[in-house]
């Protein structure tokens, strides 16, 4: 991944050019805000916030600090814990659609680095990237070299062969052994068949340095060979990939939709169903006895809805999201955790978005139960992380001492009006992560 490295630094002159950077500090001390700390719906209300380093070191009343320290006057507004997305892909978060087709490695590495400091500046200092190769990203956003949110890694997203995420074209049909496709080579996707296979591309994405692994379960929408109601992958092979996951103390999230697949996807021991918007009561109570995650995502066939250039995957978008509604209802009823992601892609259009689809969780849940699952729930599914988990040093997703500090000032009260967070710009007037300030309008 050498090419995305170099590309991902000349990228990164382009934002020092323009002055992107963020506040260095020692401390920084927040007055006279009122705190959502992501856990309890009551405001502490009036508190100060004193950041030492990158974590929370006190919260009270009349604190103080140093003579160095930067000094926010918070005047009563809403102090929360930055946003958490659990399904962000941010190697393919502004690539259209037709870069499958005619897209290459420079052009990921490039999209990548400057869509993101757009992510950070949206509120999500945290997200879990669902597939592709992020790994330098990761690496000279955590260098400070590149200005961006926490990335927890999949790494390169595992189908079988005709899979959800083999981008292959029907004329490179049939493959010839031994060979890789281009996707393969630079480590966004790993087609694999077989447990020796999956196994083996498992491995090679934790040696990459996954945080977790990602594969596709069953059919998918923006995918043209591989109809939703197909179960993909089996038993065996599923197992043999969350045994390797098991043994790095880490787990495996699947792309799935249907009853038949995730059920078997959780007999095979997978921890996080991606999407699911398509299954009943019967298979949400299994995941509920197994303890296992539902990461799904309110998307809707409305004015935001997806549109494809391939009329069959326009098909297919109307047929999941017939069950965003239900699926988010019976969740609740039957009581499985839940996280909040958005899974958004296609272009800077499509993925400046991610404030307006968490907002759109106030059709089924009230705006505290969507801001606890966007921060400390989603938090405590990237534990599942185990030691593969980069940022242990504080908590993420709470406002609390001894957490990082990645918080928000929000101009409002997203408790009473989650629609805040849809406009970042205009409604977010302090963002910070890991101690440093990033935006702060109130100067």
């Amino acid at each position: 991944m050498k090419v995305i490295k170099v590309l991902t630094v000349l990228a990164l002159l382009l934002l020092v050019q323009t002055g992107f950077g963020q506040e260095e500090q020692s401390s920084v001390l927040i007055k006279n805000a009122n705190v959502f700390d992501g856990v309890n719906e009551k405001l502490q209300q009036g508190v100060d916030v004193l950041i030492e380093g990158n974590l929370v070191k006190q919260i009270g009343k009349n604190l103080s600090a140093g003579s160095d320290a930067v000094v926010i006057d918070a005047g009563g507004k809403t102090l929360i814990p930055g946003l958490i997305d659990m399904h962000w892909h941010m190697a393919l978060a502004e690539l259209p659609m037709t870069f499958v087709l005619s897209g290459d490695a420079f052009e990921v590495g490039i999209r990548s680095t400057l869509a993101s400091p757009k992510t950070l500046m949206r509120g999500f200092t945290t997200v879990r990237d669902m597939g592709g190769s992020v790994f330098s990203l990761k690496k000279l956003i955590d260098e400070g070299l590149v200005v961006g949110p926490r990335i927890l890694p999949s790494g390169p997203m595992i189908s079988q062969t005709g899979g959800h995420f083999d981008y292959r074209l029907i004329n490179q049909i049939p493959d010839k052994e031994g060979n890789m496709n281009y996707w393969g080579e630079v480590g966004m996707t790993a087609i694999a068949d077989g447990v020796p296979e999956v196994r083996k591309r498992a491995r090679e994405a934790f040696m990459l340095g996954a945080t977790q692994i990602k594969i596709a379960g069953g059919g998918g929408v923006a995918s043209s060979y591989d109809p939703i109601d197909v179960r993909q992958y089996s038993l065996e092979e599923m197992q043999a990939i969350v045994d390797v996951a098991n043994s790095y103390n880490s787990y495996v999230g699947a792309h799935i939709f249907t009853d038949d697949a995730i059920q078997m996807a959780v007999k095979a021991g997978v921890k996080s169903i991606e999407h699911g918007m398509l299954m009943g009561r019967e298979t949400l109570q299994m995941m509920k006895d197994n303890d296992v995650w539902l990461s799904t995502q309110p998307v809707l066939n409305d004015e935001d809805a997806d549109k494809f250039p391939n009329p069959e995957s326009n098909r297919k978008f109307a047929e999941v999201t017939k069950g965003t509604d239900n699926v988010y209802t019976l969740a609740k009823e039957v009581g499985v955790k839940m996280a909040f992601g958005t899974d958004l892609f296609m272009g800077a259009e499509n993925a400046a978005k991610q404030g307006k689809l968490l907002a759109k969780l106030t059709r089924w849940f009230t705006p505290f139960e969507a801001l606890r699952m966007a921060t400390s729930e989603n938090a405590k599914l990237l534990e599942l992380s185990g030691p593969r988990h980069p940022y242990r040093e504080g908590a993420l997703g709470v406002v609390m001492e001894g957490a990082y500090a990645d918080m928000i000032l929000v101009d409002g009260n997203p408790l009473e009006n989650l629609d805040l967070v849809a406009d970042p710009e205009k409604n977010f007037v302090v963002i910070m992560k890991d101690g440093k300030i990033y935006k702060n309008t109130l100067k």
